[in-house]
């Protein structure tokens, strides 16, 4: 796994509905394949030679990351916003965000928060924090400097704005958006290890598809879905890392104890032959994975899963800590514990093994 990609994912602007930046990334990293989008941006790669084998293998990660739009321009210059996706908002006051005009310009602004000088006493024990009543200020006195500074409007899109760093003596990526550029990124480091040499799977055809507007209801793969036209589908996700909230015995998504495969949330139960084969490949290559059912939350799993005559699907995870806040942490040996999974479950699709995870076999 490239850090390099990583980091590039992370960087990228690309909040619901805004996702170029991040297509163009991929770009970059996928110059040997053939990559097409759509009017939505969900984005498609694969082998330029395919040769378009019977079964169809999805390899799903959205691009999209929490952000926010400009609601409107206040009197003050400050600006009111609407979140794109999960945010909480005790998460948001006093953080720095990046703001992109129609022109592409990216301007820095504080979501404010009333200092502590000038809170009742009240306010500062039990300060009730609600997305309505932020602002983001971008430096100006007014609403006719901000407009006519920054060129700002409603329905400009925002960004917590993060650099993303890796620490080589931990082995730990800091960042934002890891939910789920760490997936864009398994998609491409498993087509690459996939295809190493000139290699083909077995009876499988791969296409990798990376979804838009997952934040805001798994949009993106109600198209993906309908175009690649899966028979099977593995699933990424920068899932919750549990490890600080959660006594070990208990949690299911600590940093650097490997790849999550997720047996249930709130859109999705695993197909157990599935999650066998994963068991199976993991055990033989000494792949670290950890697994987890989750009482909350969902992913493309939800939608893909339910495509047409149903998608066994298999959803693996890369524990981050603090997703869905500014500030994310992963193991890099994660996201190489995913991706090589992956890879080896790929690889283990023979004709078989297909037919037992599409349960042809239950009835004989």
């Amino acid at each position: 796994m490239k850090v390099e990609l990583v980091r590039d994912l992370s960087n990228a602007f690309g909040p619901s509905g805004f996702e170029e930046d991040v297509v163009r990334v991929i770009a970059k990293y996928t110059k040997d394949y053939s990559i097409t989008h759509d009017a939505m941006l969900n984005t498609y790669i694969k082998r330029p030679k395919d040769k378009g084998k019977n079964i169809v293998v999805q390899l799903d990660a959205h691009l999209d990351e929490c952000g926010f739009m400009v609601q409107s321009i206040c009197d003050d210059g400050t600006l009111s916003i609407v979140t794109l996706g999960g945010f909480h908002p005790t998460n948001l006051p006093a953080h720095t965000v990046l703001v992109r005009n129609r022109k592409g310009e990216l301007h820095r602004g504080i979501i404010a928060a009333k200092p502590v000088h000038f809170m009742t006493e009240q306010e500062r024990i039990s300060q009730q924090v609600v997305v309505e009543n932020l602002r983001v200020d971008v430096g100006t006195t007014s609403r006719e400097e901000t407009e006519r500074t920054f060129s700002i409007a409603p329905g400009d899109p925002i960004v917590p704005e993060v650099i993303f760093d890796y620490n080589e003596h931990t082995g730990v990526c800091f960042g934002k958006a890891f939910d789920n550029r760490v997936g864009c990124a398994c998609i491409i480091d498993t087509m690459d290890k996939v295809f190493t040499g000139g290699a083909e799977p077995q009876v499988v055809t791969v296409v990798g598809a990376f979804a838009a507007q997952e934040e805001v209801g798994m949009r993106g793969a109600k198209v993906t879905a309908q175009v690649v036209k899966p028979d099977l589908a593995i699933v990424f996700e920068g899932s919750p890392a549990d490890d600080f909230f959660v006594a070990p015995l208990q949690a299911q998504g600590q940093m650097k104890k490997g790849a999550q495969i997720r047996l249930f949330d709130k859109s999705y139960i695993s197909n157990i032959a599935f999650v066998e084969v994963a068991e199976k490949v993991a055990k033989e290559l000494q792949i670290p994975i950890q697994k987890a059912v989750r009482r909350g939350g969902s992913t493309n799993a939800g939608v893909i899963s339910l495509t047409e005559k149903a998608v066994p699907t298999l959803v693996i995870g890369v524990p981050s800590r603090y997703v869905h806040s500014h500030y994310n942490y992963c193991a890099l040996s994660d996201l190489e514990a995913a991706s090589n999974l992956a890879t080896a479950v790929i690889k283990a699709l023979d004709e078989d093994t297909v037919r037992h995870i599409l349960r042809q076999d239950v009835l004989g």
